[in-house]
């Protein structure tokens, strides 16, 4: 991967994005210096106020196969483990998490969640910038199915949204906000 074009063509997308009205930008390629690229791109395109939330902390895990499914989007070759963080090494999260406060993140992200709280909780007690937190496909399917099915009560769905906002997490995504909105 060319890094350095990868970071000129981000700030570009940014730009056109800010353009159309979005408030915050939510670059996920994980590419060394991407958000200073891309606070430098907004402030010098008079978009100083659109916030940049940063997938610091987005880990190569099997939890995204159904939206890769069904958007048709796994890799027809290779994998994305060249630019997503291994899930034994919350080291290095530790330090992306840092890097991207540094170069303006106005929020940071974790990704996936359940089985991240601990990462959310080591991040929580770095930073003071809002943490986010990103509960992936696989997460909603396996919690779904096993309410559907009735392996499990649905207030576990409630107990899986609550349990990152314990861990430290300020926000969350989730397939669940929806249903969640209408049912609880």
């Amino acid at each position: 991967m060319d890094n350095d074009s990868t970071l000129e063509v981000y700030g570009k997308i940014a730009v056109s994005y800010a353009e159309a009205g979005a408030d915050i930008v939510a670059p996920s390629g994980m590419m060394d210096g991407q958000v200073s690229a891309i606070r430098s791109a907004l402030d010098t395109g008079n978009f100083r106020e659109t916030l940049i939330m940063s997938y610091s902390s987005k880990f190569a895990s099997t939890l995204y196969g159904p939206f890769r499914d069904a958007a048709g989007s796994s890799p027809k070759f290779g994998d994305r483990r060249g630019y997503q963080m291994d899930y034994r090494n919350y080291r290095q999260s530790l330090k992306e998490v840092e890097l991207d406060e540094q170069e303006g993140a106005d929020i940071l992200m974790v990704k996936p969640s359940l089985f991240y709280l601990d990462i959310v909780t080591k991040v929580r007690k770095r930073t003071n910038l809002p943490l986010a937190v990103y509960s992936v496909s696989a997460e909603y399917t396996m919690i779904k199915n096993a309410v559907d099915m009735g392996l499990v009560q649905k207030e576990i769905i409630e107990e899986a949204l609550v349990a990152p906002f314990r861990a430290g997490a300020d926000l969350l995504i989730t397939y669940f906000a929806e249903s969640y909105a209408n049912e609880f």
